[in-house]
């Protein structure tokens, strides 16, 4: 039987750490060959991390990468390794090195530049102009960088037509809910398609608002999932590949004609001899793991976007307005999850119009997180603050701007803590408030890192019964109240908003979806509902412009997926 065993490395890089990324990959590729891989294969830009944006434009940086690569290449003896890395090549392209027994034996080029959504290739990339087909022995296997194998045809149709047995494909491949059975299912076609094995090590980590889950996987020649990495972890994934399984498929395949998959044009051919395989081997055959439920997988991607934007850039606390409500009462059980209880501050900062029992869930919920609770009333600065206005104000009635008031004298509470301490500021602000403006300029926006900005309200509250489903921490009077800000006398949130079950729909459509108000009104909703969701979406622009960044967890996330102008008159119909 003609095997190859294949390792899939799913490391965590930081973007711009070239020695510190490096350091990791060569660890990787020593654990690999010690459990006797011939084939390791890591992400795309694995050694600069992704995505590395501007720092492309700096000619030092892209020159030590590829130092950084020809230093890591000599630590690859005894194995073949394909890592991502930045070519300058005359023009500049993301690639793979294929690295084999100590030399870079070839490099590829990504060929498709994705820009759209959260990327921008163009920017700083040239397309590839060829692909490749590595021999190792009597295994051939082509090499493509992420977005080239989501088109039917391009470098991953002519490696296969070309004779590739196996197809590795190293991605940067961001999360949203639902893209991991995207992912398998296309996967599953082009393996299908090309009647061989095929391969995608994904980065996991997270970047910025990006989240890189993971979920690694392994496709056989009919398209079935032999093999899956755990999603949000490092992980090496080990596995023996059977070859003659590949020649079966395309031999009994009534669609392929011999001449189809042995066309070689446009493909490059390069012949890497194999080390032999020891003969005590024992065989590798993990299973795929266990998808996570929808929720579980959404709480894991904000577990990990909250770490790794925490840690990796040095920060080792955080502080979190307590309400009582529940979405600080959710970002803080995130917070606490992903850093340990002993990096949470909570601060409770109680106003006239502060329930007793908002009061009491907030040091509740900081006593059964184990966290480091204040309370730090602010009754005398609102007062204060008052007076000082009293003459400006006159006799006008009180309205938002006593409200955004108290929101404005917390945040700078919370500010005034971050720079005394070194404390990272989290806000609690979710989708459905970012949305239509339901929030604070420089107050309850205030802060470094919005942790829930792309969760839904509705989606808020699934999270926080699921996170009670594996240990209770947030009061069920949390779970149970009504929604308010306790910015004046009986305020509800419905008294500003439409209903979270009838918002959240009308927002999924309108900006994940960019269906127009007619489309929306054709679904069952009241068109005088719409209209005012839409324009309170489109007059918020220039809030959104200046909130923190936020771990990205939908299809569509404002920021980096959703760039309007902030000065724009058109309205949807």
């Amino acid at each position: 039987m003609r095997s190859l065993r294949l390792a899939l490395a799913q490391i965590n890089s930081t973007v711009g750490d070239l020695s510190g990324n490096a350091a990791k990959i060569a660890d990787y590729v020593e654990q690999a060959r010690a459990l006797g891989a011939d084939l390791v294969a890591f992400p795309e830009l694995a050694l600069t991390g992704y995505p590395p944006e501007d720092l492309l434009l700096q000619t030092h940086f892209v020159a030590e990468n590829r130092r950084a690569l020809e230093r890591l290449a000599e630590r690859c003896r005894g194995i073949t390794a394909i890592v991502g890395f930045v070519d300058e090549a005359g023009d500049m392209f993301n690639a793979a090195a294929v690295v084999h027994d100590g030399a870079i034996a070839g490099v590829v080029h990504k060929v498709y530049l994705p820009t759209y959504g959260v990327f921008d290739e163009d920017r700083y990339f040239r397309p590839g102009q060829r692909t490749a087909v590595y021999h190792l022995g009597a295994t051939p296997f082509g090499v493509n960088v992420c977005e080239d194998i989501w088109y039917p045809t391009g470098p991953t149709a002519a490696q296969g037509n070309a004779g590739a047995e196996l197809i590795v494909n190293l991605s940067s491949s961001p999360y949203h809910r639902g893209k991991l059975h995207f992912r398998r299912t296309m996967l599953a076609t082009r393996a299908a398609d090309h009647a061989c094995f095929v391969a995608l090590v994904n980065m996991v980590g997270g970047q910025d608002e990006l989240v890189f889950d993971g979920g690694s996987m392994l496709l056989d020649p009919h398209g079935e999932p032999v093999a899956q990495a755990q999603q949000f972890r490092e992980e090496l994934l080990v596995l023996d590949l059977d070859l003659d399984d590949a020649l079966r498929a395309r031999l009994h395949d009534p669609r392929r004609r011999k001449e189809r998959w042995q066309d070689g044009r446009d493909v490059a051919h390069s012949a890497l001899a194999p080390r032999p395989a020891p003969a005590d081997r024992p065989p590798r055959r993990p299973q795929p793991s266990a998808p996570l439920d929808p929720v579980a997988e959404v709480y894991e991607a904000l577990k990990l976007g909250v770490h790794d934007y925490v840690s990796k850039n040095g920060f080792k606390t955080v502080v979190i307005g307590l309400s009582g409500g529940v979405d600080s009462s959710l970002t803080a059980v995130i917070a606490a999850d992903a850093l340990g209880p002993e990096s949470v501050v909570g601060v409770s900062m109680p106003s006239r119009y502060s329930s007793p029992g908002s009061r009491d869930d907030a040091a509740q919920l900081a006593q059964s997180l184990g966290i480091r609770y204040l309370t730090l009333p602010f009754e005398p600065a609102f007062a204060a603050m008052l007076g000082v206005l009293a003459p400006a104000f006159g006799e006008a009635a009180p309205n938002v701007a006593e409200e955004n008031l108290q929101a404005r004298i917390r945040g700078n509470i919370l500010m005034a803590l971050s720079n005394k301490f070194g404390w990272l500021v989290l806000t609690t602000g979710n989708k459905s408030e970012m949305a239509t403006g339901y929030a604070t300029l420089y107050g309850d926006m205030a802060g470094g890192f919005a942790v829930i900005k792309d969760v839904p309200k509705t989606l808020v509250y699934e999270l926080a019964r699921y996170r009670n489903g594996i240990g209770p921490v947030i009061p069920e009077a949390v779970l149970t109240k009504e929604p308010s800000a306790e910015l004046r006398p009986d305020q509800r949130d419905i008294d500003s908003l439409p209903p979270y079950e009838v918002l959240d729909p009308i927002l999924e459509l309108y900006v994940e979806e960019e269906r127009s108000v007619d489309e929306i009104v054709s679904k069952g909703f009241a068109r005088a509902v719409v209209e005012r969701v839409a324009g309170m979406v489109d007059r918020s622009e220039y809030k959104r412009r200046q909130a923190p960044p936020g771990v990205k967890i939908t299809p569509r996330a404002f920021g980096r997926d959703r760039r309007l102008p902030i000065t724009n008159r058109y309205r949807r119909p």
